[in-house]
């Protein structure tokens, strides 16, 4: 019964969906994208397969082809599809391919493609080898690209691209690059503004000088001791992982910046004056203490800043951090809404000179939340005064979170400091959070 149910309710659907005109039809198909939905509208009826060339894009998802069985291979179904669509303009291919495959796709719908993303899968030399002509020179045929994004990509050598005025987006993640090879296929892409490169390893030095780029995100992996100089004038925001460093001489319409090295070390930050910036991060287990230094001073308009650095110190040598004087840092910082501060960062706040300068007219004026983790009971009598500080002259705080993690201590001033918190909390429960 339940089955006859269904196929009466779906007979009317198909019979409410023909009633519409042709054009209406032909839009609403035009919007699906996924191959497999596409080729089941294709047997539906003659009007369903009449409206298929005005679809604009085509998804082949990683297993499209798993359960593939009929004689033609999944190369020749891909372009039989796109020989059937009158002006594709967007291509995404997760399933395996051949680069003969890839270029047969392309000398259908290259002219008209204007997005292209492609799972390449060709991270080992030895199947790159065999590839002729590669796949990434074979994209050089999608010449009116707007955006171009590669999964498992090998760039050792330089790819043989033209130039793509239009691409305005590219984006690789999962790669191995030479540098040399990377920078020629920048300049191949003259006008972007979107470039992202997440999972890539290989890169030891790179310049980018791109006039229109204005969001830049940079996941490098390796050992953390890559070195990027960047000319970009119209930067609005970036995010680098990965290099110890890093020079931005452009940087008057920065608005968002991040910095964090897991791997390596911070040594050396180059900026202009960030006088656009409202969110700042830093991150790593070690900075040179004259990198950190350069970027709260530059950082003086930042709205946000987060701060999860360990150590300080050159080289192998780990150092905490110098104090830091309470009162300063947040008249050089006036405009501070939200502080998350880690460890480290927290404990150079409450060193016991740092609360010595308050006078009567101080006060942090636009600061609303607080962030702060603790991982050690140490100098606690000046980290509760802190804290309390914090609440007194930030008139405008609403949320105060305590973040308690990892205490090694075994000492009963691990206790101690955990019930004076509790007792902090308690007293300023509106505001005041434990987690």
């Amino acid at each position: 019964i339940d089955r006859r149910v269904f196929d009466c309710r779906l007979h009317r659907k198909r019979r409410k969906m023909e009633s519409l005109p042709d054009a209406l039809i032909q839009h609403i198909l035009s919007q699906m994208s996924n191959a497999r939905d596409v080729a089941a509208c294709n047997g539906v009826s003659k009007r369903w397969k009449d409206s298929m060339p005005y679809i604009k894009t085509l998804f082949f998802p990683r297993n499209c082809f798993d359960n593939h069985s009929c004689g033609d291979s999944p190369d020749n179904i891909v372009r039989q599809m796109i020989s059937s669509v009158e002006r594709l303009e967007e291509l995404v291919v997760y399933s395996p391919f051949t680069s003969s495959g890839l270029a047969s796709w392309l000398e259908l719908a290259g002219p008209s493609l204007r997005a292209l993303e492609l799972r390449m899968d060709n991270l080992s030399e030895s199947i790159a080898c065999l590839e002729c002509p590669s796949k990434l020179d074979l994209i050089n045929s999608a010449s009116n690209l707007e955006s171009l994004k590669l999964w498992g990509v090998l760039m050792v050598n330089s790819p043989r691209w033209d130039v793509f005025q239009n691409l305005w987006n590219l984006e690789i993640v999962g790669a191995r690059l030479e540098d040399p090879a990377l920078s020629n296929a920048l300049r191949a892409c003259p006008n972007l503004t979107h470039l992202l490169l997440l999972g890539c390893e290989g890169v030891r030095s790179f310049s980018i000088d791109l006039p229109h780029l204005e969001h830049c995100k940079f996941d490098f992996y390796g050992v953390g001791n890559s070195s990027l100089c960047i000319n970009s004038p119209k930067l609005q925001s970036l995010e680098v992982q990965g290099c110890s460093w890093i020079r931005v001489r452009e940087t008057q319409f920065l608005k968002s910046l991040s910095i964090s090295n897991n791997a390596g070390r911070v040594y050396m930050v180059d900026f202009g004056k960030l006088v656009a910036l409202e969110h700042l991060s830093i991150r790593g287990v070690q900075w040179c203490w004259d990198a950190i230094s350069k970027m709260l001073q530059w950082a003086s308009e930042v709205k946000h800043l987060y701060m999860k650095v360990e150590f300080t110190g050159d080289f192998d040598v780990l150092l905490p951090f110098p104090e830091i004087d309470l009162v300063e840092f947040f008249n050089s910082h006036p405009k501070l809404q939200k502080f998350d501060i880690h460890g480290a960062m927290f404990a150079a706040l409450c060193q016991k000179n740092s609360l010595k300068n308050v006078n009567s007219r101080f006060a942090i004026p636009c600061l609303e939340e607080v962030v702060v983790t603790v991982r050690s009971p140490l100098n606690a009598e000046q980290k509760m005064s802190t804290l309390e500080s914090l609440l007194t002259y930030g008139k405008n705080l609403k949320k105060m979170v305590i973040k308690i993690l990892q205490m090694k201590s075994s000492h009963s001033s691990a206790d101690q400091f955990f019930e004076d918190v509790c007792r902090f909390r308690y007293m300023n429960r509106k505001i005041v959070r434990i987690e």
